[in-house]
């Protein structure tokens, strides 16, 4: 069994590469090309810790894949990574296991981002302005995997710390040094300045009410991936056009939708929208709450790419 540290993991990945991937993950599953279990959470108390499994195997794939992700809190006080976590790739043929992959959560992270981006470019959208709701390391890729499928000029930025919403917005002023970088009051304000939007927070209440936000807005909900986290009044569930969940069954149990049961006979797994096309929405929102096939997808990449 080969193991792949973080190092060589960064040094493999393509970010446009990684988007089409991702939207390749989002077919297959549609299709129902997948064996794909609910995720399992194991939540740790003493240190308010969550961790989340997930597997998947392509049939047909040379492999199935083990993802282990975790969330520590308490680890900011300890100046360490809150984040963490691995991605076993095991032979489809022998159960032989192939490949550790030590990312330390990073393809987890990754991949969330990729997905959202890979939405944003297939549902035409061409914005100069992405708002962001959260400071950590999603809000950071979701700016540039964004920033490789559109032309983005200026990113809207809210945390509930200002303190840390400036450090981040200082990160993406080095890492995107042609796109302007700025730091909103609120969630309202990001939704009144732009008209794609992406939360990742770990909220368990409404960031953003259905009077906020626009109309020709994508919002891309990544942050609700746990039974109680909420980051949308179902208002705008209600009054949105086109409800996209990257799997129902994963969205109404873990996603924005569990608080919006009524909505659920109208939503529309994102794959098999990609394959179907649909008219412009005046509100659309997408679910994501993270695919096994996507981890399975990201590793099988970073794998084949490794020492490239």
């Amino acid at each position: 069994m080969q193991i792949l540290n973080l190092p060589e993991i960064r040094q493999s990945l393509d970010y446009p590469a990684v988007i089409g991937r991702m939207r390749e993950a989002l077919v297959a599953w549609a299709r129902g090309e997948c064996e794909m279990p609910m995720p399992m959470h194991l939540g740790i108390a003493p240190a308010d810790a969550e961790i989340h499994i997930k597997s998947c195997y392509r049939r047909g794939g040379k492999y199935f894949a083990l993802k282990i992700a975790s969330t520590f809190p308490g680890n900011a006080a300890r100046g360490l990574a809150t984040g963490n976590g691995m991605m076993l790739l095991a032979s489809a043929e022998t159960g032989e296991p192939v490949a550790l992959l030590a990312d330390a959560g990073h393809l987890t992270d990754v991949r969330t981002a990729a997905v959202a981006a890979a939405m944003a470019r297939e549902l035409g959208r061409s914005d100069r302005a992405l708002g962001i709701l959260g400071t950590g390391i999603q809000a950071r890729l979701q700016a540039q995997l964004h920033a490789a499928v559109l032309p983005l000029e200026r990113v809207w930025i809210w945390g509930r710390t200002p303190a840390r919403a400036e450090i981040c917005a200082r990160d993406l002023r080095q890492a995107l040094p042609g796109v302007e970088i700025a730091v909103a009051p609120s969630p309202a304000e990001v939704a009144r300045q732009a008209r794609l939007i992406v939360t990742a927070t770990a909220a368990r209440a409404p960031l953003l009410t259905e009077g906020d936000v626009q109309p020709g807005t994508l919002i891309s909900a990544v942050g609700a991936d746990t039974v109680g986290k909420q980051e949308l009044d179902a208002a705008i569930l209600r009054r949105a056009d086109r409800i996209l969940a990257d799997s129902r069954a994963q969205c109404q149990k873990l996603g924005e939708l569990q608080h919006a049961p009524a909505e659920w006979g109208r939503a529309i797994e994102m794959g098999a929208f990609l394959e179907q096309g649909a008219p412009p929405a005046e509100l659309t929102v997408c679910d994501f709450t993270g695919l096994g096939v996507e981890d399975l997808l990201i590793a099988e990449f970073c794998y084949e790419n490794r020492g490239r």
